[in-house]
């Protein structure tokens, strides 16, 4: 489980979040919501170490991740998936998997069971696996972002707007996609998504951030119950 308790960061004398409380549990999809400005991809930041922290605590499994940097907290099993599409596009779909596999450690067999549970994933990116992943269309190159998260088999895996700037035959595929990850795949997922409804359809648990504070916390239903919440903020309802 993902724990997050009055938590206070930034970016040196930039203040951000406030007394950001939060918690996540494997097997589902906890969304976080708001307007642009809000802290939404700060707050994602300060999971893996790429913003100030100034108080207050962060714990996957009951490990504190609080002062570690970035490469620490990714072999504790943390994957971010960047709105900017991490992926190196000059190798091919395979080479870009491969090399991010081997640079976490995994040994052949592991590599191989990851890549097949990938290509079954997105059995488009088995197809175009020989391919340099710099020809891929937007949605391919997204696929492609998401599964060097995954190669690594992560328990927590963040993802920063996965459907921003995408066809919606590519926005229903990757929503559809994360689900079916949630259902297969025993991790945590958060979810910063700017398009609400594809986000409430999919997610298990909501919280909206506005202004660097948590004003909701509860499940989809619930949140389309609060129309003050629902409509000033996210134009539900």
């Amino acid at each position: 489980m993902l724990v997050i308790e009055k938590l206070n960061s930034g970016y040196g004398k930039l203040h951000v979040l406030y007394d950001v409380s939060l918690t996540a549990k494997r097997k589902e999809i906890t969304a976080v919501l708001g307007p642009n400005g809000a802290g939404k991809t700060t707050l994602l930041n300060s999971i893996f170490g790429l913003a100030d922290i100034y108080s207050g605590s962060i714990e996957l499994d009951d490990e504190r991740l609080n002062k570690m940097p970035p490469h620490m907290i990714s072999r504790r099993g943390v994957s971010y998936v960047f709105q900017l599409m991490n992926i190196f596009p000059n190798l091919t779909v395979e080479e870009n998997l491969r090399l991010v596999a081997r640079f976490s450690g995994m040994n052949h067999k592991d590599i191989e069971n990851s890549l097949k549970e990938i290509y079954d994933l997105f059995p488009i990116l088995k197809e175009r696996r020989r391919q340099v992943a710099g020809t891929l269309s937007g949605g391919e190159r997204q696929m492609l972002a998401i599964s060097i998260g995954l190669i690594k088999r992560p328990r927590l895996l963040l993802l920063d707007e996965p459907t921003a700037g995408l066809a919606v035959r590519y926005v229903d595929m990757l929503i559809e996609k994360i689900l079916e990850m949630k259902k297969t795949m025993d991790m945590i997922i958060l979810l910063v998504e700017q398009n609400v409804h594809k986000a409430l359809k999919i997610a298990d648990k909501v919280y909206v951030l506005v202004s660097g504070r948590i004003i909701f916390e509860g499940t989809p239903s619930e949140l389309v119950n609060k129309e003050d919440i629902a409509k000033m903020y996210l134009g539900v309802g």
